[in-house]
């Protein structure tokens, strides 16, 4: 089995939440998820399997950046034969329509990175979710009555908080893609989907702004990360 997970294959549902903090991982276990067990420890990537109104679901953490997001969702979808995986995540906005605690369902990531180029020498910089997949999460958040913003976000390798030129970096994205948030793993999960022919989609919760002035306690964050935790396990 996989190197980075002592689950067993029927440990693993088909259907997979991925945050990317195992902490987050713990929490929708405890608070949404009825009879849920720890089927993984491996270097405390937590993950628990449940189930959510009757539906079985694994959620897995992922850990930050492209690297890790490329090594997990590859081996559940190779090892595990996981057929849907749902990121979510939080992310900062580089639209001024756009406030805290927004729900955004990407259609497309972009990357400068190289992922693609390393994994099969292709100069792909643009990742697309699964339509059918988004199509699924659009109308759960409708029917719960839960705001949802498309567009197309950005997957960094460089955490841009720390870039000594953000807007010189912002300038850089390519205009037709008008892309409103930032985010690390998107892109690498939709990689992988496309690579073995599953569905992939990704929810993100906007926790702070290059153009507003508006910050986020902790306390505050895990509230309104409750929303696409919600859209996702409602959409199985």
């Amino acid at each position: 089995m996989s190197i980075h997970c002592n689950a067993q294959k029927e440990d693993i549902e088909k259907t997979v939440l991925m945050p990317g903090d195992p902490l987050r991982a713990k929490y929708i276990a405890e608070n949404f998820l009825e009879n849920a067990r720890l089927v993984n420890t491996v270097r405390n990537m937590l993950a628990y399997t449940g189930t959510y109104k009757g539906k079985p679901v694994t959620v897995f953490s992922s850990g930050m950046g492209m690297p890790s997001m490329g090594i997990y969702s590859y081996e559940l979808f190779k090892f595990y034969d996981v057929e849907k995986i749902i990121r979510i995540g939080s992310c900062g906005s580089y639209s001024e329509d756009l406030n805290l605690f927004d729900t955004i369902l990407v259609d497309k990531s972009y990357t400068e990175g190289n992922f693609a180029y390393e994994w099969s020498e292709n100069e792909e910089h643009i990742a697309e979710a699964s339509l059918d997949l988004n199509q699924k999460l659009e109308e759960t958040a409708s029917k719960i009555d839960i705001p949802l913003i498309k567009g197309n976000t950005l997957c960094n390798d460089c955490f841009d908080g720390y870039l000594d030129d953000i807007d010189g970096f912002i300038e850089r994205f390519p205009k037709d893609l008008n892309i409103i948030a930032c985010e690390m793993e998107a892109f690498a999960l939709f990689y992988m989907a496309k690579y073995f022919n599953r569905k992939a989609a990704c929810l993100l919760t906007v926790v702070d702004s290059h153009y507003k002035n508006q910050e986020s306690t902790s306390e505050e964050r895990e509230r309104s990360l409750n929303n696409m935790i919600k859209i996702a396990l409602e959409s199985i």
